[in-house]
């Protein structure tokens, strides 16, 4: 059965939120229809929870609001079909030459990377699935180029890259083009295709079996306003806007950094080794210099650019979900690739106080980046 929202991706994070979204908002009669899954990995814990998406699973809530604690079990069913990529490719051209309007996905940190096996014969040939996401996508917009080009694609790529959106339609057309395809092609990726750039927020702490997860009670979809955009669903926690960046910058020089703060005093401080979020911000040894950083630290830099007021008011709903009993987010997990992500989450808010001119010390960030990234 083909639906007209195309998915690829499983995880529990698009479980817990597009996926959900979309289930509530079918409910209200606000959805443009149910989802179709593709899965593209071959393990067999993959292979079950993709199965068990098409029955319908239940996501569990459970986190603080405004300092009361949420516990809430919530059903999603939206998921309709669930294809492999390998066995299924024909379906999915076929339903690329049909009812598909919208293409989520979600496919981890390796998604946007390709392979060296895809090249131009897929652009010709049915028989063949490609590896990477760019190349399937490559192909399935050929075919239904060739088989509708003036149909509306929407396409939302919910990965966690700054304007991935525009990122992802950057990787597709130089793919296009290194294998050959033509310049009308060209032109309808690039204009006729619309490709969003979002901004996805939800902390989903663990998997629940077969399929399901458990999240917290805050989520957000900030989805750039473009032109011909076609939204999967109306809801609650989907905002368009025409001020993306900020989205962008409030979650990374709060939460990120809050996050990475937290994960480079737990190191400095020899944590316990299963040491969780919700455990430093109750440990004032990490809670007090965290409240520092965030204070004297960051929240001048966006009094500096006008924006305080909207940093404050997400600061205390960040508060309430960084003290979530309920989800076991490990500072281990979160100092993965720790130099990289301070990096990419700490260096922006030191620079652009440096830019702006604004006379603050930034003691912990420059320390936690060392004298040489900020010299």
């Amino acid at each position: 059965m083909s639906t007209p929202i195309l998915q690829f991706g499983t995880g529990r994070f698009l479980q817990a939120h597009v996926d959900l979204f979309v289930s509530q908002a079918l409910a209200q009669g606000q959805a443009l229809g149910a989802i179709t899954v593709v899965q593209s990995t071959n393990s067999a814990q993959s292979s079950a929870r993709a199965a068990a998406l098409a029955q319908g699973y239940r996501v569990e809530l459970r986190g603080m609001q405004r300092g009361q604690p949420v516990e809430e079990t919530v059903r999603a069913n939206a998921v309709r079909t669930v294809w492999h990529a390998d066995r299924d490719w024909a379906l999915m051209r076929e339903a690329m030459a049909g009812p598909v309007q919208v293409i989520v996905s979600n496919t981890a940190d390796a998604g946007y990377a390709r392979d060296d096996s895809d090249s131009a014969h897929l652009l010709r040939t049915t028989a063949s699935t490609p590896r990477s996401y760019p190349a399937k996508l490559v192909a399935l917009l050929h075919h239904r180029w060739q088989a509708q080009p003036e149909a509306p694609l929407t396409l939302y790529p919910c990965e966690l890259v700054s304007r991935n959106g525009d990122t992802l339609r950057t990787l597709v057309t130089a793919l296009a083009r290194e294998w050959g395809a033509t310049p009308a092609f060209l032109r309808y990726v690039q204009a006729h295709c619309v490709w969003v750039n979002s901004l996805v927020d939800r902390i989903v702490s663990s998997p629940l079996e077969p399929a399901g997860a458990v999240a917290e009670p805050y989520a957000l979809w900030a989805i750039e306003r473009t032109p011909r955009m076609v939204l999967p669903c109306t809801h609650a926690a989907m905002v368009v806007t025409d001020a993306l960046a900020g989205f962008e910058q409030r979650k990374l020089w709060l939460l990120n950094l809050g996050h990475t703060v937290l994960a480079e005093l737990w190191q400095t401080l020899q944590g316990p080794a299963d040491m969780t979020v919700v455990q430093a911000m109750r440990t004032p040894a990490m809670r007090t210099p965290l409240e520092a950083v965030w204070i004297d630290e960051v929240l001048p830099v966006f009094e500096k650019e006008g924006t305080g007021p909207e940093a404050r008011i997400y600061l205390e709903e960040l508060r309430d979900r960084l003290l979530n009993p309920f989800l076991e987010h490990r500072l281990a997990d979160i100092a993965k690739d720790h130099a990289q992500k301070k990096l990419r989450r700490l260096a922006p808010v030191v620079d652009r106080a440096r830019e702006s001119g604004l006379a603050i010390a930034q003691t912990q960030l420059k320390r936690a980046l060392g004298s040489s990234t900020t010299a």
